[in-house]
């Protein structure tokens, strides 16, 4: 069908346009990195982001989907380099949430990996 010519285009676009913005992102973030002569443990989970976010991208562009792991691996990157860049003066609490989001992200992906072990899978009874 045309419309889904269309949307397909749409979606090679929209992707190609995430990574350039990714890609944009990436090589500022590393022109700053040097303008400071300085590297931060910020800085490389931040570069890691962008790489992470190319990932998908190009496993998107090879297979036409998108493994939710990647996302919730971004997210439990992006949460550590908040928790990072947080200041010391913060509610203590705050951190507790954050270190438990990484917690429910970080079993979401095992229980995501499980799914595929054939032991887990429920045996047929064939008479």
């Amino acid at each position: 069908m045309k419309i889904e010519k269309y949307i397909r285009f749409i979606q090679i676009f929209s992707v190609l346009l995430i990574l350039t913005g990714a890609v944009i992102g990436f090589l500022s973030e590393v022109y700053l990195m040097f303008n400071k002569m300085k590297v931060e443990l910020a800085d490389l989970l931040l570069l890691f982001i962008y790489v992470e976010v190319m990932g998908m991208i190009r496993v998107y562009l090879a297979n036409a989907e998108i493994r939710i792991t990647y996302p919730l691996v971004i997210a439990i990157t992006a949460i550590s380099r908040l928790i990072i860049l947080q200041k010391k003066d913060l509610d203590p609490s705050i951190l507790i949430y954050e270190s438990l989001a990484i917690l429910i992200i970080a079993i979401a992906i095992i229980v995501l990996r499980l799914r595929y072990l054939n032991s887990l899978k429920p045996k047929r009874n064939f008479k």
